[in-house]
């Protein structure tokens, strides 16, 4: 299996080299060459295996048993999975009116992303023990992939980790999960910017080659395609969950919506869609709507500014792993993707080509929700269920609710209900608990697990960054100083 750039200009590499180089060195993203093809009885036969079984199943595709063998590939991902609350790593809760949540937020930090990058955590350090090498994690957090990354590579001595959060954009507790780590591999900046502005800085840095190489340099956002590939069996466990029966010919359709912002997650369906698995799929955003925008009317271009919304770890302006879906649509044309990707990076404005905006649209569909319908959807699944959404997953719930599931015909007073055959999986993202500002907004009253309650009481550690500071010069200062002392 060998990745190559969405954009053409950097060699082909193996998973290893994807998994360390974060974006290519012309500034894409890595991608397989090719995306494995499965056929029906696979389908049939993966549809009985556990959420951590379809994860082995699905890495096994992407990394070569050369490169990693078989058992052990098995066994760090059980180790990867070990610290999950959940036996079944994520578990899907069927609510009323139709409404399936696919809880993914049972890892440590109660976010999906511990998901993903706890399997990338374990596969770095496969590779770092073997190769004896040290390597410097780049972060920039809108919320919830600082604490996951941090979570994934606490303690290690060949790994060093700086992570970027934007103050006052994250709740308290997302700011406490990173800042509560006191571990000499953990450098936490607290900068006074949102996350599309911190960014900036890591991009610099990147950028820097003879810097990158010295440090090596990689990062642990979804740009690394270690976390889109795990990203991938959540697509595929909700279809096995919410499919009525796979003995139909053709298989039957489930529609999943997702949250998005980074877009890494609807990227791993697309993928998942691409290999055959018969799903629909809804990228669901908060008030910062490109990639709404970018759907339904090809227009991927910047707001005047990011608004500040109640699904924070959304606030996202540039969701960077566009370029991936639009590579894939556009049948791996990576002269065009540059030639796009270039042109938006100058103008920060971008009119999809026609015909790669109708795949676009008829692979996806989109909805937007405003904060307003956020409070709403939470307080709705309350009222019907007793159960608490976070705001990101009532992004997803907002759209479910929105659509007109039921018809009614009335004739001599009779009413016949038309009910919609394709059942639906709205992706949960992470825990109510770690949004008691929109819960309260919401008036409902948030129910704190122990590990949460604690963190106020704990010792915190970060870096401010002011605004006017050369951010990129202070990461590099301190990263040289960290570099010294080992």
């Amino acid at each position: 299996m060998e990745y190559v750039s969405t954009r053409g200009g950097a060699g082909a590499v193996d998973f290893e080299g994807a998994l360390f180089s974060g974006y290519a060195p012309d500034g894409g993203l890595f991608m397989p060459r090719h995306i494995p093809s499965l056929d029906r009885d696979t389908l049939r036969r993966w549809s009985c295996l556990s959420y951590r079984e379809l994860v082995k199943e699905l890495c096994s595709l992407f990394v070569t048993a050369e490169l990693v063998p078989r058992s052990m590939l098995s066994d760090l991902i059980d180790r990867a999975f070990s610290r999950f609350r959940h036996k079944d790593v994520v578990h899907l809760s069927k609510l009323k009116d139709g409404l399936n949540v696919l809880e993914l937020w049972h890892g440590v930090t109660y976010a999906f992303k511990d998901l993903s990058l706890s399997c990338t955590g374990q596969f770095l350090q496969y590779f770092l023990e073997k190769k004896r090498k040290h390597v410097t994690i780049l972060v920039g957090t809108s919320g919830d992939t600082g604490s996951s990354a941090i979570e994934s590579v606490r303690g290690q001595k060949n790994m060093d980790i700086f992570v970027l959060l934007p103050k006052g954009f994250c709740t308290q507790i997302q700011e406490l999960q990173m800042t509560t780590v006191i571990e000499d591999n953990v450098h936490v900046f607290a900068a006074h910017g949102n996350s599309d502005e911190i960014d900036e800085p890591i991009k610099e840095l990147f950028a820097d080659v003879d810097f990158a190489r010295k440090h090596n340099l990689m990062s642990l956002n979804s740009v690394n395609w270690s976390r889109i590939m795990v990203q991938i069996a959540h697509h595929f466990y909700a279809y096995f969950q919410c499919a009525p029966s796979l003995d139909t010919t053709p298989l039957p359709e489930v529609e999943i919506v997702v949250p998005t912002g980074g877009g890494g997650n609807i990227t791993a369906g697309c993928i998942a869609q691409k290999m055959g698995l018969p799903i629909r799929l809804v990228a669901v955003v908060n008030s910062n709507d490109i990639i709404h925008r970018t759907v339904q009317h090809g227009d991927f271009s910047l707001s005047e500014s990011m608004k500040a919304t109640l699904a924070s770890a959304m606030d996202i302006q540039e969701p960077y792993n566009v370029e991936r879906i639009l590579w894939l649509l556009s049948g791996s044309d990576s002269s065009l993707m540059k030639t796009l990707m270039e042109q938006f990076s100058v103008a920060k404005s971008l009119k999809l080509p026609g015909d790669l905006h109708r795949k676009l649209s008829e692979t996806l569909r989109s909805c937007s929700a405003s904060d307003e319908d956020i409070v709403r959807a939470m307080q709705r699944c309350w009222e019907e269920n007793r159960y608490l959404l976070c705001p990101h997953s009532a992004v997803a719930a907002h759209y479910h609710y929105s659509q007109p599931e039921r018809a009614c015909l009335h004739q001599n007073f009779s009413c016949f209900s038309f009910h919609f055959s394709t059942p639906r999986c709205c992706l949960a993202p992470a825990s109510a608990a770690k949004f008691q500002d929109a819960l309260l907004r919401a008036s409902l009253v948030p129910q704190l697990p122990p590990e949460i309650t604690a963190l106020t009481a704990m010792e915190t550690r970060s870096t401010p960054l002011e605004r006017g500071q050369d951010w990129a010069q202070a990461l590099r200062e301190k990263i040289e100083a960290t570099a010294q002392r080992r």
